[in-house]
């Protein structure tokens, strides 16, 4: 790992210390800003990439981490929470809730606490990767610890 990381990151690692995460951040020299590049460049399957998306669920922030192997349905998130409507959150929206740009938006180190839903495809895999605050880095974890860390529902995110 770089001697100076990201603030971000730095700030996405100390979460994590603080809830017990042993996983290392793993920093890429190249940006894996997608599912597909972050497996390529870990060798593992595209669906235990857990991709970190902010939806705006009726102006407020929804943070919905998928398996890269799936696309989220705006329908059934909207039903499951009880929204009128989920979109996709802009850049703008996405940097305001977590403190993070899109590609790297980690599911912890947020300025405050965002609704997360977790999906249940995760659990198929032994160990997940999730983004660490920057577009370079990931770090390794468990469908159950993702849940813990981040106070999150286990849901279906696609019909």
């Amino acid at each position: 790992m770089p001697e100076k990381l990201h603030p971000n990151v730095e700030k996405v690692a100390a979460v994590l210390a603080e809830h017990g995460v042993t996983g290392e951040i793993v920093v890429f020299s190249e940006a894996t800003p997608t599912a597909a590049t972050a497996a390529a460049q870990l060798g593992c399957e595209v669906g235990a990439i857990a991709n970190s998306l902010i939806f705006d669920a009726d102006g407020e922030p929804l943070l919905v981490l998928t398996s890269g192997a799936h696309r989220v349905d705006t329908g059934l998130i909207a039903t499951t929470v009880g929204a009128s409507a989920v979109r996709r959150a802009t850049p703008e929206f996405v940097r305001a809730a977590t403190g993070q740009a899109i590609g790297g938006v980690a599911p912890v180190g947020h300025p405050a606490p965002v609704r997360t839903l977790v999906d249940t495809w995760l659990s198929r895999h032994d160990v997940v990767w999730a983004a660490a605050g920057h577009p370079h880095t990931v770090f390794p974890s468990s469908y159950e610890e993702l849940i813990r860390i981040t106070g999150g529902t286990p849901v279906e995110v696609e019909r």
